[in-house]
C-alpha cells in the first residue's frame, strides 16, 4: 500500500488548470465572505447572465491565439450582429430566427474578411483585427442610423419566444446560459483537441514552415480559426440582445480586454502552439466571478477593467520569465515543492 502511494505521488503532475479551479473557490469563499448574497445559488448561478459573452467569445478566440495570432475585433461583431438582429427584424420584417442566422453569416464573414488579410498577406494579426475592430464598429453605428430608433435608445420590443429562453432557470436558479456555454465548450473542445483539424491548428502555430511542408493548408486553417472568433461573436451578440432585449451597435464594446485575458489567463501562449479549451473557459469563468464580486461589494463598473489589467500584466510577465533559463533554474531549486515530497517518499 505505501508503495503504490509513493508511485501515485510520483506520478502526480501539476496542471494549469487545477489552479484556476482552485481560484474560482477562493474567489467565490472571498466574495462570499465580504457578501454573503454572493453565495446563494441563484445569485452565484446568475452571475453566468453577466459574463457569459467573454466565456463563449473566449473558448473559440483560443483557436486563433494558438496559431500565433490575435483578434481585438471580437467585441465590435457583437455590437454589429445585435444591431443586425434588430434593424432586420424591426425595419425589414425579417423573422427574429432568419435575423439571428443572418447576424451568424455576417459575423463569420467578419472573421473571414480579417483572417484572410491576416493568413494571405502576412500583415500583423493586430494591426488587421484593430482595423477590423474600428470597420465593424462603423458598420454597427451605419446600420443602427437604418431604423428610426434612436441609436442611445436601442431597438426593443422583440417577441417573448426570442426574449424567454435566455431567462429560463432550470431548477429555479442555473440560467439557460450556463449551458449553452456548456454546450459550446464541449464542442470548442472537440474540435481543436479531438478532431484532425485541432492538430493541424496546433501545428500551424508551432511552426508554420513544417505545417506546410506536411501538407497542411496553413493559410486556410489561420483564416478559419478567425471564422470560428467571429461566430462566437455573433452567438454572444444574438445571446446578449436576447438577454436584454434590446438591440444596440455598442454592445461589446468592453470585452475585448477581458477576454484576451482569459484566453492568456487559461494558459494559451501569446506565442502560439499551446493552449487549450478547458483552460480558457476556467479563466474566462474566473474573470467573470471577480468582476460580478467587485461590483457586488460596491466597486463601481468603470473600475472592474483595473484588476483584469493587472491581472494580463502579471500573466504575460510571469509566462515571459518563465521562459528565462536562470529564473526557471532559480524555481526549480527553491520552490518545486513536487520534487522535495517524492523525495521524502522515495527515502521513507
Amino acid at each position: 500500500m505505501k508503495e503504490k502511494l509513493k508511485k501515485n505521488h510520483l506520478k502526480f503532475k501539476f496542471r494549469w488548470e487545477y489552479f484556476l479551479i482552485l481560484f474560482i473557490v477562493a474567489e467565490v469563499l472571498i466574495f462570499g465572505g465580504m457578501n454573503p448574497k454572493f453565495l446563494m445559488p441563484r445569485v452565484l448561478f446568475g452571475s453566468f447572465n453577466d459574463f457569459i459573452s467573454i466565456c463563449i467569445i473566449s473558448i473559440f478566440m483560443c483557436f486563433v491565439f494558438i496559431t500565433g495570432g490575435i483578434d481585438l475585433q471580437a467585441g465590435s461583431i457583437v455590437g454589429l450582429s445585435s444591431i443586425i438582429i434588430g434593424v432586420t427584424w424591426k425595419t425589414l420584417g425579417i423573422s427574429v430566427g432568419t435575423a439571428c442566422l443572418i447576424a451568424v453569416i455576417i459575423g463569420c464573414l467578419c472573421g473571414a474578411l480579417s483572417g484572410f488579410f491576416v493568413a494571405f498577406t502576412n500583415v500583423q494579426p493586430m494591426v488587421i483585427t484593430l482595423g477590423g475592430s474600428f470597420l465593424y464598429s462603423g458598420l454597427a453605428i451605419a446600420v443602427s442610423n437604418m431604423s428610426n430608433t434612436a441609436a442611445y435608445l436601442g431597438i426593443s420590443g422583440f417577441p417573448e419566444a426570442f426574449t424567454s429562453f435566455t431567462k429560463k432557470r432550470f431548477f429555479g436558479v442555473i440560467p439557460s446560459q450556463v449551458f449553452i456555454f456548456i454546450a459550446l465548450a464541449v464542442i470548442a473542445y472537440i474540435i481543436l483537441h479531438r478532431t484532425k483539424y485541432g492538430r493541424q491548428v496546433f501545428l500551424s502555430g508551432i511552426n508554420k514552415r513544417a505545417a506546410e511542408f506536411s501538407g497542411i493548408n496553413t493559410r486556410l486553417i489561420i483564416m478559419s480559426t478567425y471564422i470560428f472568433s467571429g461566430m462566437a461573436a455573433s452567438f454572444a451578440g444574438i445571446i446578449m440582445t436576447s438577454y436584454l432585449g434590446s438591440s444596440k451597435s455598442d454592445f461589446g464594446g468592453d470585452l475585448t480586454m477581458p477576454i484576451i485575458t482569459a484566453v492568456i489567463l487559461g494558459g494559451t501562449s501569446t506565442l502560439g502552439g499551446k493552449g487549450g479549451v478547458f483552460g480558457t473557459a476556467l479563466a474566462a469563468v474566473a474573470i467573470g466571478i471577480m468582476r460580478f464580486g467587485l461590483s457586488m461589494n460596491g466597486i463601481s463598473n468603470q473600475y472592474l477593467d483595473i484588476p483584469v489589467g493587472i491581472m494580463l500584466v502579471l500573466v504575460v510577465a510571469a509566462s515571459t520569465a518563465s521562459k528565462n533559463p536562470k529564473i526557471n533554474k532559480f524555481i526549480q531549486n527553491n520552490f518545486n515543492f513536487k520534487q522535495k515530497l517524492n523525495d521524502k517518499l522515495v527515502h521513507k
